[in-house]
């Protein structure tokens, strides 16, 4: 039997798209122009954080996820911030493979920031997939927005078994 092909939506501009569906979703949305520091990005958008895990490099933070000696040492992260691999327009989702030993950083974190290559953006799940290349982890998630879960009484809350808020910085 033939394989059926399937293309997926395809949006005229992705990063607009993908920009409208991550405020869908709750997440907060940073284009970094070329000549900006991405520290003082992070700092502005979360001036009372104390605490900042990261291991990208260039990212100045108070823990490493690849240092720390254990995961519950990332408890009490105000803010972690991740490197994110593919970005999908259709649904302002990241793909964020696990690039650090401790990848509780991405779920244990108040906050969570994620970088995205701007030329990194595809339209739809179809292309995110075939993009996707596991690291020698063997893991990876999508993450879209802040962490969210609803009961039968429709009561939305948001921050219950992950981040509490999702800043994505396009750069």
């Amino acid at each position: 039997m033939p394989e059926k092909m399937m293309e997926g939506i395809k949006y005229q501009d992705v990063v607009q798209q993908f920009i409208e569906m991550s405020h869908t979703v709750g997440c907060e949305v940073i284009e970094a122009k070329a000549d900006d520091d991405i520290n003082e990005l992070i700092q502005k958008a979360y001036p009372d954080a104390k605490v900042l895990a990261s291991n990208v490099e260039g990212i100045k933070a108070d823990l490493n996820p690849d240092t720390v000696a254990k995961a519950q040492d990332l408890n009490g992260t105000d803010v972690g911030i991740i490197q994110g691999d593919i970005a999908v327009a259709e649904n302002g989702c990241v793909w964020v493979p696990q690039t650090m030993k401790e990848r509780v950083v991405c779920f244990i974190s108040e906050n969570l920031v994620i970088l995205v290559q701007r030329d990194k953006i595809v339209n739809n799940m179809h292309e995110a997939y075939k993009k996707i290349h596991m690291t020698d982890y063997g893991y990876g998630c999508f993450i879209s927005g802040p962490s969210k879960t609803a009961d039968i009484e429709q009561a939305l809350v948001m921050g219950a078994q992950a981040a509490r808020g999702v800043t994505v910085i396009i750069m």
